[in-house]
């Protein structure tokens, strides 16, 4: 009997259906293809996003500098100095100005190419005011002329002269320091081109009024209060 139950068994075991396989996993849906207007949508949001992020290291950068120069300005303001550069043009006919460039402390400060003649029709402009820290500072200017001729001298139309110097000043504390640059022309008719445009530096110090009058209001005692 035993026997029977055991055969009857295996036999139900054997005739019990394989269980079902494991169903795969879905496949991934593939991304659909970008019409050329949305891959320029797409192209114009990261160029945004790009923009933006460089204005805010824009934006830190800047904020370091000013916090630099507080740093370095600040405390007693009699110990600040101010420069203030001009351009001016002492050439004769001869010459025209095209373009000058000047840097201060190796910074670029003012660059301008002539279009329609007003650069060498102005005799004198302002290049740079501001306060700077006390001690030497480094001018670097270049000039370039072209030569204008006429009659006689109707050889030089055309010429160019590029003229580059550097001048170094130093700024005082609690004083204003003017430099004036000036291209002018020097040597006689018979001097070689090259030779007759030259840059000279004028000079001076004077105090600096606004500085010594902001130190003197430092100074000056609160008024006292009314009872």
């Amino acid at each position: 009997m035993a026997a029977v139950v055991a055969a009857s068994s295996a036999l139900a075991q054997d005739a019990a259906p394989a269980p079902a396989p494991a169903a795969a996993p879905p496949a991934p849906a593939q991304p659909q293809a970008q019409t050329a207007d949305e891959a320029f949508a797409t192209r114009v949001k990261t160029l945004e996003e790009q923009v933006i992020d460089l204005k805010e290291k824009i934006f830190r950068t800047k904020a370091r500098l000013q916090l630099l120069q507080e740093t370095v300005l600040g405390g007693d303001l009699s110990t600040g100095a101010r420069a203030v550069i001009f351009h001016r043009n002492e050439m004769g006919s001869s010459f025209v100005l095209e373009s000058i460039a000047y840097a201060l402390d190796g910074a670029p400060i003012k660059t301008m190419v002539d279009t329609n003649g007003e650069l060498d029709k102005a005799e004198e402009f302002e290049v740079f005011n501001g306060r700077i820290v006390p001690g030497n500072h480094t001018i670097a200017v270049r000039m370039v002329y072209r030569g204008h001729g006429f009659g006689v001298f109707s050889y030089m139309e055309g010429y160019k002269v590029k003229l580059q110097s550097n001048q170094t000043f130093n700024a005082e504390g609690g004083k204003v320091t003017t430099v004036k640059v000036v291209g002018y022309e020097k040597g006689g008719i018979t001097a070689n081109m090259n030779d007759k445009a030259g840059i000279r530096y004028d000079i001076t110090t004077t105090k600096d009024a606004a500085l010594n009058q902001a130190k003197e209001n430092q100074a000056a005692p609160a008024p006292a209060a009314k009872p």
